[in-house]
């Protein structure tokens, strides 16, 4: 699979571009700033790790599955502006230190754990997903913040 988060290799390309950041970098387009991106960033990981996001109800999550899965799974890249979920609107200041080494963090589990880990498991929102689409939902969405942010 292409761009496959579990390879170490992909991992750490990833991270290395992360660190590239500063607090000051620029965004490209869009309204968050860079520490806002990283919050953003780190609320899949919030999804997949913690209980900290209310799952969706069923016709909901149906809807989601039936709408918004191809798109956040798919391979095609997301458009600049895109529009996104409630969840993931960050609007308020956040520490770019902290929210930096939370994505960090969260990227090296997501490798450690691996492939085996996430292949169908359930997912915060689209129900069962295989590894490739879990890949892609990673992959794809920090992938588009780091253009965003020029790295």
């Amino acid at each position: 699979m292409a761009n496959n988060i579990f390879e170490k290799s992909i991992t750490d390309s990833l991270i290395n571009r992360v660190n590239q950041l500063t607090p000051t970098t620029p965004n490209q387009w869009g309204k968050m700033n860079v520490a806002q991106m990283l919050a953003h960033c780190n609320v899949t990981y919030e999804m997949t790790y913690e209980n900290k996001h209310p799952k969706p109800n069923a016709f909901v999550k149906f809807m989601l599955k039936l709408f918004a899965k191809s798109t956040v799974v798919g391979s095609k890249p997301y458009k600049k502006n895109g529009q996104t979920a409630p969840q993931f609107i960050v609007k308020d200041a956040k520490d770019f230190g902290v929210e930096k080494e939370r994505l960090v963090q969260y990227l090296k589990k997501t490798q450690e754990l691996g492939e085996k880990h996430f292949h169908n498991r359930e997912s915060h929102s689209f129900g069962r997903l295989t590894k490739e689409e879990w890949s892609a939902m990673f992959h794809k969405h920090l992938e588009h913040h780091l253009r965003q942010f020029g790295v």
